[in-house]
């Protein structure tokens, strides 16, 4: 798996979580982890999440560190647990850090504010994965906290590096694992 920091700024709306989106603007094919960070507003009209269309829950965050990952030859069940893998990679690079972090399902909270968004789906040709961790927590629809304006961190780009290596690590070694055994 293939890891890239993004070093512009990009707004995400939700449109990017999109087959080949990774390929067609950074020219990286393949299985791929990519992070970049800047606000990020998600309108219903571009939810994949069907439960947050239904609650009329869009997403807000004036500034997000967003994650990602397009992967092939993969079903949507395990996309779920990949996605689930990634979110518990952060809470441990958070608890790491000397952060308390209950998780529930695909997202992290810091006491009971919410700190992540998280959604897994299928194109055709793949799974489709984005993690956000708010960076800055201010104007948040609902009660949320962020690394920087709550927890403190600032170093963002050393952060985002860690998880997406951590995560190809935990991903290559899983399918390298599947190698080594004989069937029963």
């Amino acid at each position: 798996m293939k890891t890239l920091l993004i070093d512009k700024e990009i707004k995400y709306e939700g449109w990017q979580l999109a087959p080949h989106w990774i390929y067609k603007n950074f020219k990286i094919q393949g299985d791929v982890i990519v992070a970049f960070t800047g606000e990020c507003e998600v309108n219903l009209t571009e939810m994949v999440d069907i439960e947050d269309v239904i609650n009329n829950e869009p997403i807000y965050s004036k500034n997000m560190l967003s994650f990602i990952t397009e992967q092939f030859n993969v079903d949507l069940v395990e996309g779920v647990f990949r996605q689930r893998l990634l979110v518990c990679i952060i809470k441990e690079a958070l608890e790491k850090r000397g952060i308390k972090v209950i998780r529930s399902g695909d997202d992290l909270y810091i006491e009971d504010k919410k700190l992540t968004v998280s959604i897994a789906t299928k194109s055709l040709t793949s799974i489709l994965i984005h993690t956000g961790i708010n960076i800055n927590s201010e104007g948040a629809p609902i009660k949320a906290c962020g690394l920087e304006n709550d927890l403190g961190i600032s170093d963002i780009k050393e952060f985002a590096v860690e998880i997406m290596e951590k995560y190809a690590e935990e991903i290559n070694d899983i399918i390298l694992a599947s190698t080594k055994v004989r069937g029963v």
